[in-house]
């Protein structure tokens, strides 16, 4: 009778090392920043050789676009999840909740907010925001206020995705109150929605 293997195929074994890559890169990047952040110690951290990270990424800046996509899931999935778990009504402040709960996640508002624009570039950082968290805010605001045009909601989730960074950069750099923050925004959707 043959043994059945205990081996990992191929497929898992390439997953797993392009997470562990990931994740390594982002914890350098998170300690260093991008600029000082090398792929050696990144393979280090990992664990890894250099050739399995450039077989999996052509260089580190498109390692850092996979821990920007990966930390941007993140927050859009929090989001989702929270919003998604109470009434309609209650989605917009639920969504904003999570939004400064995950973007408190040490090093993520630095990724996303200040390096990502510098490595990436505003317009693709605004192409994975606008299939993000945005597009959740978006969502958000057509639901709680079908009676608007889409340009007013579009224009508006817009506006308050880039407002809702800022108050999560300032939460991050400065130690401010994310509840604070969380209040104003909130405000300033309740009252861009009220009819009149």
């Amino acid at each position: 009778m043959q043994e059945k293997s205990t081996r990992t195929p191929n497929v898992e074994r390439r997953a797993q090392m392009r997470a562990r890559l990931i994740a390594a890169a982002r914890a350098v990047f998170v300690e260093k920043g991008y600029a000082d952040a090398g792929t050696p110690e990144i393979v280090r951290v990992a664990e890894a050789t250099r050739g399995a990270l450039y077989h999996h990424f052509e260089d580190k800046q498109a390692l850092f676009r996979a821990v920007v996509e990966a930390e941007a899931a993140d927050v859009t999935q929090a989001i989702e999840t929270a919003s998604g778990a109470v009434e309609a009504s209650q989605a917009l402040a639920a969504g904003s909740h999570a939004f400064f709960a995950t973007m408190a996640v040490a090093g993520r508002a630095q990724i996303l907010l200040v390096d990502g624009p510098a490595v990436l570039g505003a317009a693709e950082m605004d192409r994975i925001d606008a299939g993000g968290g945005r597009q959740s805010l978006l969502v958000g605001l057509q639901a709680a206020h079908p009676e608007r045009s889409g340009a007013e909601i579009k224009a508006l989730a817009i506006v308050l995705s880039a407002a809702f960074d800022r108050a999560a950069l300032e939460v991050a750099q400065t130690g401010a109150q994310a509840a604070v923050f969380e209040a104003v925004l909130t405000g300033m959707l309740n009252t861009a929605l009220t009819p009149g």
